[in-house]
């Protein structure tokens, strides 16, 4: 058995402010042999990345303290145990990128937006490794093709903004590999990626493990994607490893609650209308495993009750909105001193009815039309031709003080709730600021009392109404900015991605929330996702977006179970499976 190439042991992080002490891990010890591939698995906040960054050492200190706890590295090849906790700041920066890379979650806030993609690569390659500038360049070049980017050589001289999020990760994973590490730890890589290019990500990373021998901290929510890549697993809840196991035990037979939780919330494994489990449905007061080492008894489960049928469901068949013929092209325009572009159709002659009391769920991958589809309705992108009828009454002629009344009967949940809502308001403003631009509001205590109903709708307390929106948690912000969106009381909400950067816990107690709201408020809805399991899952019908156009649309389980087209069944089979 091989010796393994890093070992944690006893690992306990504190963080020290205004002289209050929070522990976010507790005694934390595992270990990694080469060439293997382990998963860390959590909820936001569970301690995953902080564990990951405890052994680049790059938490600040302070306010970060490490009371107990070793990282020994051993260097594959070579004698000697090197304690990471114990090196200095010149020290760690050479093993930094040289011995240990890591690929972080978002990659444009990691890559330098005024430097090319080449030339950063290059930098890296040169600050570890004695070699040439024109060297540098052509393993870079090298390194760009083996991570399947297209034209290598042009992606030398393109800035981040001008790649895709796909384009952006693999310019992260050359990054990462440019110095041939021992160890590459892999930070939710893909969370926010399309089911296609997430498979091929995931298929890269295990081929550069195989042909460079890596080991592979690889960290996640999402127990499909452990499924895909990870040959062992440890899960960890609020500080704490709560299970640990090779994979298909992990799955067929997790011991502790917190595992069967991950494994249940997803929406992959239930109906229609039938709502969802979340976390705390499964998890005691106390997370910790019993000291006999018996698994937590499991509180019974809210999945599987049926949710409330839509007051606003009808069998019409004359559709609420109606979507005829819409193009919208980019690139068109002569600028200044330079050529016309390339007309690009983002939304090619696209056609579709929404009922009244449905929820259309719309899916596609990243540049496929679908959000300039739904910003088209809200008259947030104009259209090039077609028209978009609500109730018979074409919005695309509406101008001025008609536009702004009609936008109250039409809301969108927009994908990041963060860039959406404004970080100098405080949410109770932010939540009663659309009301009042729309004169609803009598007095400032009529304002503070529907403030408090929108909150209590979706289960914040009324008491967080003085907060920012910088101290809620990705889920709470989902909830505050689909709050916002109801608070004019719309007929048809578009959702756009609206979960789709969640914890699988979180997103499904949005989904739930979601299909409560629908069935009290009686709105029409398109959701928007990459995601064919959610989109299954929350919808109706679907329709498949590629290209621009409409590849094919149905009822949801006709288009999931029985796809007519061979794009729809490429990304059905790029959803990651688990067993269960």
């Amino acid at each position: 058995m091989k010796s393994p190439m890093l070992e944690v042991k006893d690992l306990q992080v504190d963080f020290q402010k205004d002289g209050q002490r929070t522990t976010a891990l507790h005694q934390v010890s595992f270990d990694l042999a080469p060439a293997e591939i382990l998963a860390i698995v959590g909820e936001s906040g569970s301690g995953k990345s902080v564990t990951a960054l405890s052994i680049l050492g790059l938490l600040p200190s302070p306010p970060a303290r490490y009371p107990s706890g070793e990282i020994l590295f051993r260097r594959p090849g070579q004698e000697g145990v090197t304690d990471l906790l114990r090196q200095g700041h010149e020290s760690m920066r050479q093993i930094r990128g040289n011995e240990i890379s890591m690929i972080f979650q978002e990659p444009m806030s990691s890559l330098n937006p005024v430097m090319t993609c080449g030339a950063q690569v290059m930098e890296s390659m040169r600050q570890h490794q004695q070699i040439s500038a024109p060297e540098a360049r052509k393993r870079t070049i090298a390194l760009f093709s083996q991570v399947e980017l297209p034209n290598p050589a042009g992606m030398m001289h393109r800035y981040p903004h001008q790649l895709s999020g796909g384009q952006k990760q693999r310019v992260m994973i050359a990054m990462a590999i440019c110095c041939n590490p021992a160890l590459l730890i892999c930070d939710e890589p893909t969370t926010a990626l399309d089911v296609t290019v997430q498979k091929t990500i995931l298929h890269l990373i295990g081929n550069l493990r195989q042909s460079r021998q890596m080991g592979v901290i690889f960290i996640t929510h999402d127990l499909g994607v452990v499924a895909e890549i990870a040959d062992r697993a440890m899960v960890m809840y609020q500080g704490r490893i709560v299970e640990q196991a090779r994979i298909p035990a992990l799955l067929t037979h997790p011991s502790h609650p917190y595992t069967q939780a991950l494994l249940q919330c997803r929406p992959a494994l239930h109906r229609r209308g039938e709502r969802l489990p979340v976390a705390s449905d499964f998890l005691p007061s106390d997370p910790r495993p019993e000291p006999t080492g018996k698994p937590v008894a499991i509180r019974p489960s809210l999945g599987g009750s049926r949710l409330a049928p839509n007051p606003a469901a009808t069998t019409s068949t004359s559709p609420m909105l109606q979507v005829e013929n819409l193009t919208v092209t980019y690139g068109a325009t002569r600028r200044l001193f330079s050529r016309a572009g390339p007309v690009v159709r983002a939304v090619d002659d696209v056609s579709l009815d929404v009922y009244q009391g449905e929820t259309l769920g719309l899916v596609g991958e990243s540049g496929c039309g679908k959000t300039t589809l739904g910003r088209c309705l809200l008259r947030l992108q104009e259209p090039s031709s077609g028209r978009i009828l609500l109730n018979g009454e074409d919005l695309l002629q509406y101008r001025g003080k008609a536009l702004k009344a009609i936008r109250s009967e039409i809301q969108m949940v927009f994908q990041d709730p963060f860039a959406a809502l404004n970080p100098r308001m405080t949410i109770g403003a932010a939540l009663a600021e659309p009301m009042q631009v729309r004169g609803m509001l009598s007095s400032r205590a009529d304002g503070k009392r529907r403030v408090a109903a929108l909150l209590d709708k979706v289960h914040l307390s009324p008491a967080l109404a003085d907060r920012y929106p910088h101290e809620f948690s990705g889920g709470q912000r989902q909830r505050i900015v689909i709050a916002r969106a109801l608070g004019l009381h719309p007929s048809f909400v578009v959702f756009d991605e609206s979960v789709s950067a969640l914890d699988v816990s979180i997103q499904a107690q949005v989904l739930n929330l979601i299909n409560d709201l629908k069935a009290e408020f009686g709105f029409t809805a398109i959701f928007i996702s990459h995601d064919l399991s959610v989109i299954r899952y929350i919808s109706d019908r679907i329709a498949v977006m590629n290209m621009g156009k409409i590849e094919e649309i149905g009822p949801a389980e006709t288009v999931y179970r029985s796809p007519r087209s061979a794009y729809t069944r490429r990304l059905i089979d790029a959803i990651p499976k688990t067993v269960g």
